[in-house]
């Protein structure tokens, strides 16, 4: 302040030396204002300084309470993601486990402990994994006694960044599936899980698909598996033989029993064939009734044999179906390799073929495998796939041998019997086609043209002559049999009592109740019936009894042996006595001689048949046969040279 008031007064200074009052006081009054602007500025700048030291004081706080409130938050984050870590931890389906480098524990989840039965005491942060081995190996957790080896080979493989992978069993019968995934850094992470269930669910998809439901035992694609690997071994020297095996009248016990029955017979059969064969063998089951067996370690094909036999005698012992006694028996066909073939489908097929011979042979016996059984079954298939087309193609004919009354010698019946002319082999057995064309199921409607044809060719024959007919078993079982029947009588326009149908006493032995019942509504209708063949089958007396047959036909293995052997006439006399005694008409088949005409005359005999009076002839021959006295007239035999 003097310094300004000096510089003032200095400048008020006239050039006199004189000091300028008025000039001094401007300067002064104009000093005192400049310092009161400065004042207000300072004054301005500070409260412009307060102004802005409040807002950052305000704005710190504002950053601190945000930071603090961001931290708070963070921190609740935090410890809600450690708890939602943890409950998935500890929630989880696998134990899980994460070691460093050397081996130690740093996580463990609560799973691992339930799993293996131990304590958080004893599985700690810090513990080896040697240590975790040696408590479950204590408690009987652990699959190995060597806990050491297993250690230093999964920090092996950890060391190279391998991934490794166990499945263990435990004594207690649980799987576990344990792997070791290396991380970075070193150390790495396990996880153990329980895959019994998936393994027991995987254990028996993979059983169903091998076995069969029912018997539970190897099906087809387990068989031929298992079939390939022994033929893999009998490639470097080992012998074996292969068993197919169908069993018989097993759809007779369903369609008598029901299926059912027919279900616990297969069991049984099942059963009795895994007590044949030794542990090493195998048995199957390929579809409904057939089996097979591979015999390993052959020394002999007599052993084959030895087995077959075995297989039938335990087959043939009666089973016990819900208090019925039910016998069956079991047809066996015989290969062997390498001697008949070393390949799977050669074996199986001439095994196959086999079967088959043994099937056609009779049934209830074992067939090895022959090469000339191909050709033979070759001959088959080309006879099955010529029956196909035969009706169709109208290669089937009726020829018609007579039944004549041994009181008049009138003609009472003819018999249609079927004959084929194969279009390259001429003239065909009926034994040879019958059975094939039964098996085939191609029966039914050959019987029904059978008895269409024979009633129309009747219709032009004398009121009084019937006409009979075959019907097998088969047959019986076809629920439009009595349609057919009656549509043909209809059609033909003859009295029902014109229609003669033969059948054999094993129409009896299966389907009886259903096949009494089909006779009975066609016997009502007027339709007759003659017991064929009686005496070469099973006891038929209570049949007799129970169904209203009007003759019995004396089969001709009776007739043949006549008038020689004693045997056979007392057969044919007590048929023709029991006949008699019951009030039906008794025929002899097969008269060939006179001799034989004589004596079934002299034993009771009522009718016979046979070549003595007539062959089996063509419809168009029937009718010389007739004497030309009317269409009502006597029928007596033309001698026929």
């Amino acid at each position: 302040m003097p310094n300004l008031f000096e510089r003032q007064l200095a400048k008020a200074r006239k050039a006199s030396g004189e000091v300028d009052l008025e000039a001094l006081s401007q300067l002064v009054v104009a000093a005192y204002k400049q310092a009161d602007r400065d004042r207000h500025r300072t004054d301005r700048s500070i409260s412009l300084m307060a102004e802005e030291l409040e807002r950052l004081n305000i704005g710190l706080g504002q950053l601190v309470e945000e930071r603090t409130t961001a931290l708070r938050e963070r921190e609740a984050e935090l410890q809600a993601q450690n708890l939602r870590f943890d409950a998935a931890l500890n929630n989880m389906s696998q134990a899980l486990l994460m070691f460093d480098s050397s081996g130690r524990l740093i996580i463990c989840n609560q799973r691992y402990l339930e799993m293996y039965g131990l304590s958080p005491e004893i599985v700690r942060p810090g513990c080896t994994l040697l240590e975790l081995l040696t408590h479950r190996i204590a408690t009987g957790h652990f699959f190995s006694d060597a806990p050491e080896q297993y250690v230093a080979d999964i920090l092996a493989a950890v060391a190279q960044g391998i991934r490794t992978s166990k499945i263990m069993e435990l004594d207690d019968g649980r799987i576990i599936s344990v792997v070791n995934q290396p991380v970075a850094g070193g150390g790495w992470v396990a996880t153990h899980e329980d895959i019994t269930a998936a393994k027991r669910a995987e254990e028996r998809i993979s059983y169903a698909a091998h076995h069969d439901a029912l018997t539970g035992l190897p099906n087809r694609k387990f068989f031929c598996e298992q079939l390939e690997q022994a033929l893999n071994r009998s490639r470097r020297g080992e012998r074996l033989a292969v068993l197919y095996l169908d069993l018989d009248h097993l759809k007779r016990i369903n369609d008598t029993l029901g299926h059912p029955a027919g279900d616990r017979l297969l069991k049984g059969v099942a059963q009795r064939l895994r007590d044949c064969v030794r542990d090493i063998d195998l048995v199957a089951r390929l579809s409904g009734d057939e089996f097979a067996i591979i015999q390993t370690l052959l020394d002999h094909p007599s052993d084959a044999a030895t087995l077959a036999m075995r297989v039938r005698e335990a087959i043939h012992e009666p089973f016990d179906l819900d208090g019925h006694q039910v016998t069956v028996d079991i047809s066996v066909g015989i290969s062997i390799a390498p001697n008949d073939a070393t390949e799977l489908n050669d074996l199986l097929k001439t095994a196959d073929i086999a079967l088959y011979e043994a099937k056609n042979t009779g049934r209830g016996t074992y067939c090895f495998y022959e090469p000339e059984m191909n050709a033979r079954m070759q001959a088959r298939g080309h006879l099955e796939r010529d029956l196909r087309s035969a009706l169709v193609n109208g290669e089937f004919e009726l020829f018609y041998q007579p039944v004549v009354s041994l009181e008049d010698n009138k003609i009472e019946s003819f018999e249609a019997l079927l004959r084929w002319h194969h279009p390259t082999r001429g003239l065909v057995s009926p034994t040879e086609f019958i059975p094939v064309a039964e098996e085939m199921g191609l029966i039914v409607p050959l019987g029904e043209w059978v008895v269409r044809t024979a009633c129309a060719e009747a219709a032009t024959w004398p009121d009084d002559i019937q006409v009979a007919v075959n019907v097998s078993s088969i047959q019986l079982t076809n629920k439009n049999l009595v349609n057919v029947i009656v549509g043909a009588i209809a059609s033909a326009g003859i009295p029902a009592n014109r229609l003669e149908l033969e059948i054999t006493e094993s129409v009896f032995l299966q389907n009886t109740n259903q096949n009494f019942a089909v006779l009975k509504q066609l016997h009502e209708l007027g339709v007759q019936f003659a017991m064929d063949d009686f005496g070469t089958g099973y006891s038929s007396l209570g049949y007799l009894l129970r169904f209203p047959f009007s003759k019995i036909k004396i089969d001709r293995s009776f007739i043949t042996g006549l008038p020689d052997k004693k045997e056979p006439r007392a057969i044919v006399g007590a048929i023709a006595g029991l006949a008699r005694s019951l009030n039906m008409q008794v025929t002899a088949e097969g008269v060939e001689t006179a001799q034989q005409l004589e004596q079934v005359r002299r034993l009771g005999c009522t009718e016979i048949q046979g070549y003595l009076f007539s062959p089996p002839r063509p419809a168009s021959e029937i009718h010389q046969l007739f004497m030309p006295r009317g269409k009502n007239a006597e029928c007596v035999i033309r001698q026929v040279a």
